[in-house]
């Protein structure tokens, strides 16, 4: 299915889906400057073999949805928690999403700032989440999860001009952030960097999408009442969220706690089958 772009309930937002309609729904939440193709199409088909109606969207501010206003300052959002949307926003645009296509409840998978957003999504609406799969996250607590001081520094650098600039620093970043354990693919992020360019950059979103992260709240105490099936997933090797920030929201959910060796903050191609099992098992248990 190609590209459409949906009103929901006052926000434009930017969806596909692969898979058979009438198959149980899955949606993918993508994370922190980072467009719904960031899960890789090819991921998103195997899901759909695997039996899920899977669905990706762009978040607010970034790629063909809606860009947001207001500025973000960064100390501001840290000390004083203002911001000019919250990560409980961002949910809210999940569920509304839900609701324009018609689909009351999905299996809700997110990575990064996607786990974080579909944490929240899951505290304020627990019965439209059949099952969550946390990915590379955290729980806002601000003593987990804490990227290396070299990773943290990657993602405050100057946006770059050109396409070619671009290109070239996100490239590098994701070799920065990549899984030590597997293989760097530069031509398969190379093609992504291009393709994400090409649908649209918007630098003052990511400081406002980043802004959301530093304001929020440490979901630690929500997470514990959720009775929600859940599983989380973090590679041993993280350096943007230190898998600290993994551990915590299993034990915060009393999730299944799925540690990869030698992963990083990226899902290399030969881990999908492992993801791939784990929240298929996780919503057919």
């Amino acid at each position: 299915m190609t590209e459409q772009t949906i009103e929901a309930d006052g926000i434009t937002l930017c969806h596909e889906s692969f898979g058979d309609p009438s198959a149980p729904p899955l949606l993918l939440v993508m994370g922190l400057a980072a467009p719904m193709i960031w899960w890789d199409d090819e991921f998103c088909v195997q899901l759909a073999e695997a039996g899920f109606h899977v669905h990706r969207f762009d978040n607010r501010d970034v790629g063909r949805s809606q860009w947001w206003t207001g500025r973000a300052s960064l100390p501001l959002a840290y000390f004083l928690r203002s911001a000019p949307y919250s990560l409980g926003d961002l949910a809210d645009d999940a569920g509304k999403l839900l609701d324009a296509l018609g689909i009351e409840s999905a299996h809700v998978v997110g990575t990064s700032m996607g786990g974080m957003i579909a944490q929240e999504f899951a505290i304020r609406h627990p019965r439209r989440v059949r099952t969550l799969t946390s990915i590379m996250s955290t729980t806002g607590a601000r003593t987990v999860g804490l990227p290396s001081p070299r990773a943290a520094l990657a993602m405050l650098a100057p946006g770059p001009r050109t396409r070619e600039d671009y290109v070239t620093q996100l490239v590098r970043t994701s070799r920065l952030i990549s899984s030590p354990g597997y293989v760097f693919d530069e031509d398969h992020f190379r093609q992504r960097a291009e393709r994400t360019y090409d649908r649209g950059l918007n630098p003052a979103g990511v400081f406002r999408q980043l802004a959301a992260i530093l304001s929020s709240r440490d979901r630690t105490a929500d997470l514990r009442r959720l009775s929600v099936p859940s599983l989380v997933i973090h590679g041993t090797a993280d350096p943007l969220v230190h898998v600290s920030g993994g551990r915590a929201t299993a034990r915060a959910l009393g999730a299944d706690l799925d540690l990869i060796p030698g992963m990083g903050h990226d899902l290399p191609r030969e881990v999908w089958p492992r993801v791939i099992a784990g929240i298929k098992r996780l919503a057919t248990r």
